[in-house]
């Protein structure tokens, strides 16, 4: 089997500036998958991801003044609000800790240069590039001094800034993974755009493509693997009713549990580009297929015609195709209704 994809467990702000609860988050992507049916040994989720930034390099004074009443505000103002859902680097490193001890990788977001501060505390085996980032080229260019490898949601933008963000970061090295993804939360399914996956594919082929997923349920990012996304980042929950702006259109405990199950048996499904019979199919294919049998009593002697002949289960006698190897043949024994003819009833065969 090909590399299995790399799926990404966003955790983004649903930890409601809890470290405690993005480590609940944490366990939910590292529960196993299970295939009850078969037994398949599944690979389960591949890593999470974190969101870093700093708010004195993130919102103009009167942005972040703006009284901010939502449902889901943590603060009178769009500043408290945001300031609510950051965690400190000790805080980061934590879950950092506790991702690696559930076998998860760690990606991590970073809003601002100044964020790279983390480093001091451990290294993401990747950064992420949000897609509001897309065209932020002082950010990118101080990320890709890191030499770590990095992922571009193009979410915000076309083939000219998703350019010149390659061209940027390709300064400093080419381990580069570009991300599919539509930057509406969540996604109407008029806008997802699937085909975009493959024209990444087909244009960008030194680079490995993916999808972020915000449409609700799971079936998109499916599909997205069946078209050849190497990377599926999609957010999860506890509870898609929490407080928080994302929790809604995020993945809760089953749902995550299920699309990381199906995922991995769409890989298994892939197979190779050829039309076979495959092995397993055997047994239902001898009691299933139709070989030629006779429509009525005949008697030993009786020359058999097409008049004669009709075609039932099971499939381990002479198929339609082969009827000339029957017809003209007489009997050597008798055969009742609707019984299959076999060799050892014909004469001189």
């Amino acid at each position: 089997m090909e590399q299995s994809t790399y799926l990404i467990g966003e955790i983004g702000q649903n930890h409601n500036g809890s470290a405690e609860l993005a480590k609940l988050i944490i366990d939910v992507a590292a529960r196993p998958a299970v295939d009850d049916l078969f037994g398949h040994k599944l690979i389960g989720m591949n890593a999470i991801k974190l969101t870093k930034r700093d708010l004195d390099y993130e919102l103009s004074n009167s942005a972040f003044s703006k009284p901010y009443n939502s449902i889901h505000s943590f603060g009178k103002t769009y500043g408290e609000h945001r300031n609510a859902l950051e965690l400190s680097n000790e805080e980061h490193f934590k879950i950092y800790q506790y991702a690696k001890s559930k076998g998860l990788e760690v990606v991590e977001t970073l809003c601002a240069p100044s964020c790279l501060s983390i480093l001091n505390y451990f290294k993401p085996d990747k950064l992420k590039v949000a897609s509001r980032d897309l065209t932020n080229l002082p950010l990118l260019d101080a990320l890709a001094q890191t030499k770590i490898p990095m992922i571009l949601s193009t979410g915000m933008g076309g083939k000219e800034e998703l350019d010149t963000a390659l061209n940027t970061i390709s300064k400093y090295h080419n381990n580069i993974s570009i991300l599919h993804c539509v930057s509406e939360y969540p996604t109407n399914p008029i806008h997802v755009n699937l085909q975009s996956i493959s024209y990444l594919k087909s244009h960008y082929p030194d680079y490995n493509i993916g999808y972020s997923d915000h449409t609700i349920g799971i079936s998109t990012p499916v599909a997205a693997v069946a078209m050849g996304a190497k990377i599926i980042e999609k957010h999860l929950t506890l509870d898609r009713k929490m407080k928080g702006t994302d929790q809604a259109g995020s993945l809760g405990i089953d749902g995550c549990w299920r699309m990381v199950r199906d995922i991995r048996l769409l890989e298994l499904s892939m197979g190779l580009e050829d039309i076979f019979i495959e092995p397993a199919v055997k047994e239902a294919k001898t009691k299933l297929e139709r070989s030629l049998a006779v429509n009525k009593y005949l008697s030993k002697g009786h020359t058999i015609s097409e008049a004669d002949l009709q075609l039932l289960s099971p499939g381990d006698g002479f198929k339609w195709t082969e009827r000339n190897e029957i017809l003209g043949k007489k009997l050597k024994k008798d055969i009742g209704t609707n019984e299959i003819i076999y060799p050892d009833f014909l004469q001189d065969i």
